[in-house]
């Protein structure tokens, strides 16, 4: 699985981990793919996809590929999540809890290259640099 395969599969991972796929989440998804040079038009129809498959099986095959990648496509897959999950305001539990699996225990990655990472595309995304990281637990 290639870098713009495997982000576009994380993508959709994340997108899904909460349960609810958002507006803010579509757009997102089309940023993601046009910051990285990914043809919306195939993006859009992967994600139809990979709707129907395990997501188990897909975690399991992204992580695979991840440990093929150079640490900065990592930190840069792993960024995208972060930004995609705060895309609604806030990152849910079962986002983060996919975003920490992948990227500290399947990984080992610097959480402080992360959020610089996550704070150049909220730049490139919206003009301006912030970052997210964090869960909100709702009761």
């Amino acid at each position: 699985m290639d870098y713009k395969k495997t982000l576009t599969t994380l993508y959709h991972l994340i997108s899904g981990a909460d349960g609810n796929i958002n507006e803010k989440e579509l757009q997102l998804g089309k940023q993601l793919a046009k910051l990285e040079g990914i043809d919306e038009a195939g993006f859009l129809a992967s994600l139809e996809t990979l709707k129907s498959q395990n997501a188990a099986s897909l975690l399991s095959d992204c992580v695979a590929a991840l440990r093929k990648m150079n640490i900065s496509q990592q930190i840069r897959c792993i960024a995208w999540l972060c930004v995609v999950a705060n895309g609604d305001g806030f990152m849910d539990k079962e986002e983060w809890t996919l975003i920490y699996k992948i990227y500290h225990t399947e990984l080992g990655l610097p959480m402080s290259d992360i959020m610089e990472t996550q704070k150049e595309i909220n730049k490139l995304i919206h003009g301006k640099s912030f970052q997210s990281i964090g869960v909100r637990v709702n009761d």
